[in-house]
């Protein structure tokens, strides 16, 4: 089972980091600026954990610990630069599960979200990070993609693409998903960037673009990587 992650966090950097990191892990990710885009989403499509700053563009983070405490039993992960214990102890005994001061490594945030999970009695299944299939072959943590016993060289954008492929392998991916988890939110609706991208990617792994054996087409829906 994919679990889902809400990142609320204003800072585009910071969140463009954690939304790449917890993907690579296998996670599927949504992103919200605000606690009013944070609310409106967690009404409608509850995640399973959640990762929230506490400095945010219309209040601040402790009143949306709160507010989702209230109803729900998820795991809260406080990220915040601030340093005061005071208010670590104010967040937890708001509701928050854990809480890490910036700068924070990744590993450790993604420690803290497997321990908050587990928990609750979830375990998370080990991430898909190596990918063969006949003269294709890809290995997510060595940044390698080799095809025919030749290595790939592979831009930031096409590696980025190959990798949300590879996580789910044998998996219809969408648009919006390839769209939102490669480019970001602000990129929906510019789908020419993941038809030119994908063309590319085809261009040097497949034999034949125009019939591809391994980045294949589910029409009017997404894109899927041959099943291992």
């Amino acid at each position: 089972m994919t679990m889902r992650v809400l990142v609320v966090e204003d800072d585009k950097e910071i969140r463009a980091l954690i939304r790449a990191s917890l993907s690579v892990e296998g996670f599927e990710v949504q992103t919200a600026v605000s606690v009013s885009e944070a609310s409106a989403l967690l009404k409608h499509d509850l995640p399973d954990v959640l990762v929230l700053d506490l400095g945010l563009p219309d209040g601040d983070g402790i009143e949306l610990v709160r507010e989702v405490r209230k109803q729900h039993g998820l795991p809260i992960l406080v990220v915040s630069a601030r340093h005061q214990e005071a208010q670590k102890i104010q967040l937890l005994d708001a509701g928050a599960d854990d809480y890490l001061t910036k700068p924070f490594s990744v590993g450790e945030l993604l420690a803290r979200i497997r321990v908050a999970l587990r928990h609750r009695g979830t375990t998370l299944t080990a991430a898909v990070t190596e990918y063969t299939l006949d003269d294709l072959s890809v290995d997510l943590s060595a940044h390698l993609v080799r095809c025919k016993g030749e290595t790939l060289h592979l831009t930031k954008t096409e590696f980025k693409l190959l990798a949300r492929l590879v996580r789910s392998s044998g998996k219809v991916v969408t648009h919006r998903q390839l769209l939102v988890d490669v480019w970001g939110d602000e990129f929906l609706e510019h789908t020419h960037y993941l038809r030119l991208y994908m063309a590319q990617l085809r261009a040097k792994i497949e034999d034949n673009p125009a019939e591809p054996r391994y980045l294949l087409t589910e029409t009017g829906v997404g894109y899927r990587l041959a099943a291992m």
